[in-house]
């Protein structure tokens, strides 16, 4: 039985990157592999057949906490002598390594406008710049990309816009080496809500058949671009209201809200675990981010059904109409101008997964195959 090694700082099924993990570790174990998940810490319900293996993070900064973990990877992996490491994470020893964001340098040179005015923006670039975190996590990146000893890994990007900042920030790679495997969804439970049970959600929140509601999820508000939300709520007309899922400590973004004069049309439903309801009650999905791998969220809400808008500086924006593409996160008038055209968009059609876009778990589990095959392990 071909023995498995999955690497990640934390083995639970909350979050995108997390959460796909726990379930490529499961049908992993499924395939009759033995399967150890090397972790920091595991939260949570644990995935059938698999051995969670915690190596702990000691209470450190987050420079140091990425760092001891790297580490305490590489010994457990000498000690086991595993036959297929697949990284999830900041690792450098594996066979098989998962892309789920881009270089640090592409995120911090696309995400700085999200901070403000440029007081703010200079003030951010010079905590990066003399942050801990930021100079191990770019020595992480060094080894897992450019180091000789990496050449033998393959590498999986979640969108073909990771892939192009990966290979833009680190041109030695060999493109040959890097593939694209989208996420997707569980298209059985997102999917479009009955009438009935979409109208019965409205009610609950006193919304009327002439409200239009506006939702975006996600942690982060300033990335997500939940500024430029407001900003372009305060642009449309009293009946359209903005639903926004995740995240904690709304307090700058209702200020905000009650400077544009635009509070009571703003919703914060912190954690929400309905989120097919969530948005089967809503009329449009926008998230202008600054910055995002491939956004779980666009695909969810295009599976239920909604006009989904997102900002091109996003890798499941290929899955968006043209025409729903923010080129700028920051422009609330165009945002503004695109929700006016989805909302008013009739006989939309239903969303069709395209099948020329690579994507789930299986591909990965095809890979496994191929890499265990060429290594001469046999199931």
């Amino acid at each position: 039985m071909p023995r498995i090694a999955l690497t990640m700082p934390r083995l639970g099924l909350y979050g995108g990157a997390e959460g796909f993990g726990w379930r490529l570790a499961e049908a992993l174990a499924a395939e009759g592999h033995a399967v150890d998940f090397l972790c920091g810490r595991a939260e949570g319900r644990l995935p059938g057949g698999v051995r969670p293996v915690v190596l702990g993070r000691p209470p450190l900064g987050r420079a140091l906490k990425n760092l001891w973990f790297a580490h305490a990877v590489e010994r457990r992996l000498a000690r086991e002598g595993y036959d297929l490491v697949i990284g999830l994470g900041r690792t450098w020893t594996q066979d098989l390594l998962r892309v789920g964001g881009g270089p640090q340098s592409v995120f911090n040179e696309l995400t700085e406008a999200a901070h403000g005015s440029s007081p703010a923006r200079l003030f951010k670039r010079l905590r990066r710049a003399v942050s801990p975190s930021s100079a191990v996590i770019a020595w992480l990146e060094a080894r897992q990309f450019d180091a000789p000893a990496s050449a033998a890994q393959h590498i999986v990007c979640v969108s073909d816009l990771v892939r192009d900042w990966l290979l833009r920030a680190h041109p030695a790679l060999d493109p040959a080496r890097v593939s694209v495997v989208y996420n997707r969804p569980d298209l059985a439970r997102f999917a479009p809500l009955a009438p009935e049970r979409r109208a019965l959600l409205r009610s609950a929140q006193g919304l009327g058949d002439l409200d239009t509601v506006v939702c975006t999820a996600g942690t982060n508000f300033a990335l997500k671009g939940v500024g430029t939300l407001i900003r372009a709520l305060a642009l449309l007309p009293p009946q359209f209201h903005l639903a926004v899922a995740g995240g904690r400590g709304p307090g700058r973004w209702l200020a905000l809200a009650r400077e544009l004069g635009v509070a009571q049309r703003v919703r914060f439903a912190g954690k929400v675990d309905d989120m097919p309801g969530f948005y089967g009650a809503s009329d449009v999905f926008a998230l202008p981010t600054y910055y995002d791998a491939c956004s779980n969220a666009v695909l969810e809400a295009l599976a239920c059904g909604l006009p989904s808008i997102s900002s091109s500086r996003n890798g499941s924006a290929v899955f968006v109409p043209e025409r729903h593409v923010l080129a700028d996160p920051a422009d609330a008038r165009g945002l503004a101008r695109l929700i006016r055209e989805a909302a008013a968009e009739k006989d939309r059609p239903a969303f069709v997964w395209p099948d020329d876009r690579p994507c789930g778990l299986e591909p990965y589990l095809e890979m496994v195959r191929g890499l265990l095959a060429r290594k001469g392990v046999r199931p």
